[in-house]
């Protein structure tokens, strides 16, 4: 799809100082939107992420598209001033590297600012400012300190989520941040220190819970051994022994049930009247649902409900997302490149903005594969790469 008008973080330089996922996200983010992320690795290996095993494979090649990537031995005097030289045509610098770590390196805010005075410093961490600023934080670490795992695992069984959502949920509150930042320079002329964190972001997700137990005046069960606010809000087996989940959450949703699956002996009983009447018969009624449930097969309760028109979702594994309807709709999946290389679909920026085309217009590069086109930018001559990539500075692509 041709491109009507320029993406909005068009003509927005980023540098990437980031790994594993939090630090990434924010980076894609700002790239799917049209900004130009370079992304700063290691020299020569690259980001430690493109080695992770197990349920870490994916996390490389699924954070990382529309990038541009630069190898720099930051450790190095020669790496650090062609980092500095980089900040020079720069708008914004992102890390999440462990406190303390980019001032070791020469790239910390205090030095960068002095390069570059209308840079936007965007540090993701574990915490914000505090006491626990210093401390080291990982997805899982905050789920189960701020209460997450508490809620999402059955009584007496913490249990995180199934998904980075933290990394990924701090990586976009950064976005915003680094929005923010951007706007105040249209007005000071100055960039600003921005910060995101996990511990903070798993607690504003919190804010459900701490807002009802101060409404009821008691502690908030687990989700699975939650007080209900919906009489139908479950999954149920079907005929095949598969799983539907049904959603029952208005007295539409519940007469349209009603009406469909035979309980018209129900229609003018007071105890099934309004929702709430409804939540104190959840001991007759989650049966009942049960039994209708079983008397049909899974993808023929799925057309039943959805001619209904009531909420549901069939019961899915991740993989089943690679051929649904919905996401492959438009061109919502976007074929990424592995590095097996082979090639597989994954979801784009689940926003629509106008007619803009928030695509892939880069595969996740390879190490120092733009190296040599970054720097020249930055000024570098040819010579001076040469020299760089000979002192062991820099590391140049091999594609």
């Amino acid at each position: 799809m041709a491109e009507a008008t320029p993406l909005p973080l068009a003509g927005v330089r980023v540098l990437e100082f980031c790994q594993t996922i939090m630090g990434p996200t924010a980076g894609m983010l700002m790239a799917d939107l049209g900004a130009d992320v370079i992304k700063i690795e290691p020299a020569p290996d690259g980001d430690k992420t493109r080695r992770l095993p197990g349920f870490a494979a994916g996390f490389f090649a699924g954070f990382n598209r529309n990038k541009r990537s630069v190898a720099l031995n930051l450790k190095s005097p020669d790496g650090q001033a062609a980092a500095h030289r980089l900040v020079e045509t720069a708008d914004v610098v992102i890390e999440n590297y462990a406190p303390g770590t980019m001032a070791k390196l020469g790239c910390d805010y205090e030095t960068l600012k002095a390069v570059n005075p209308r840079v936007v410093f965007c540090a993701l961490k574990g915490f914000l400012s505090g006491p626990y600023e210093h401390r080291l934080a990982l997805d899982e670490v905050v789920q189960f300190m701020a209460g997450m795992a508490y809620m999402t695992g059955p009584p007496g069984r913490p249990l995180r989520a199934g998904a980075s959502i933290i990394d990924i949920m701090g990586g976009t509150y950064a976005v915003i941040g680094i929005m923010c930042a951007l706007k105040d320079r249209e007005t000071t002329g100055e960039g600003q220190h921005v910060q995101s964190a996990l511990f903070e972001s798993t607690a504003f997700l919190m804010t459900q819970h701490l807002a009802g137990e101060a409404i009821t005046g008691t502690e908030t069960p687990p989700m699975p051994a939650r007080l209900g606010a919906w009489a139908v809000y479950e999954p149920f087996e079907t005929k095949d022994g598969r799983h539907v989940f049904l959603g029952l959450t208005s007295d539409n949703h519940w007469n349209r049930f009603r009406d469909k699956f035979g309980l018209d002996h129900l229609k003018d009983d007071p105890n099934y009247a309004s929702n709430e009447a409804r939540v104190d018969m959840r001991p007759v009624t989650l049966p009942m649902i049960a039994a209708i449930m079983k008397q049909y097969d899974h993808d023929e309760m799925l057309a039943l409900l959805e001619a209904i028109e009531v909420p549901f979702s069939p019961v899915a594994k991740p993989s089943n997302l690679f051929d649904d309807p919905q996401l492959n709709a438009g061109g919502r999946m976007l074929n990424v490149r592995m590095p097996t290389g082979t090639m597989t679909k994954l979801p784009r920026l689940p926003i629509e903005v106008g007619n803009h085309d928030f695509g892939l217009r880069r595969q996740p590069p390879e190490p120092g594969e733009h190296t040599a086109e970054a720097l020249a930018e930055a000024g570098f001559t040819a010579e001076e790469i040469a020299a760089l990539v000979k002192s062991g500075a820099v590391k140049l692509g091999s594609v």
